[in-house]
């Protein structure tokens, strides 16, 4: 089986505000475009949103993946073993804790390698990812509810 290849890429229109994310997914001659806007949301949530969604939309587990993000936050949390510390200790004190969860569910599915690329750069699929993320956001008509989004109590 080829390796399955995914981009990803979120955006939020403020920080905290109206977000989306895009995905592509591209396995030998197939490709398949994901997005989905969100009300209220923050561009972390939508980075690790649209990394779910697309292992989550794979039909065989043990695929072999590849995911390219422009996300520090997402690629170094993985790479680098944080997002397995936080697990550890019941992802106390850390942000967006339901989507690790699901990350880590997914995730563990497959055999998956994180790559971060630079975003609004030559990546010519990642730039398509952020098309659909931002295009997203802004379509209030078809915006759903991030229930999982907590507002920072000041």
């Amino acid at each position: 089986m080829a390796a399955i290849t995914i981009y990803t890429d979120g955006s939020a229109l403020g920080n905290p505000g109206p977000g989306g994310y895009g995905v592509v997914l591209l396995s030998g001659p197939y490709r398949k475009e994901l997005s989905q806007g969100y009300r209220l949301t923050t561009n972390n949530r939508m980075e690790l949103m649209g990394v779910c969604v697309a292992l989550e939309a794979l039909r065989f587990d043990g695929s072999d993946v590849v995911v390219y993000s422009d996300s520090k936050y997402v690629v170094d949390a993985v790479t680098k073993g944080w997002v397995f510390g936080w697990e550890r200790k019941g992802f106390a004190g850390k942000k967006n804790p339901d989507l690790w969860q699901r990350f880590l569910r997914v995730y563990r599915r497959h055999h998956v390698r994180f790559v971060w690329v630079k975003g609004h750069a030559e990546t010519v699929e990642n730039n398509r990812c952020d098309q659909m993320a931002v295009a997203a956001a802004n379509d209030a008509a078809h915006r759903l509810e991030d229930t999982g989004y907590e507002p920072e109590t000041r």
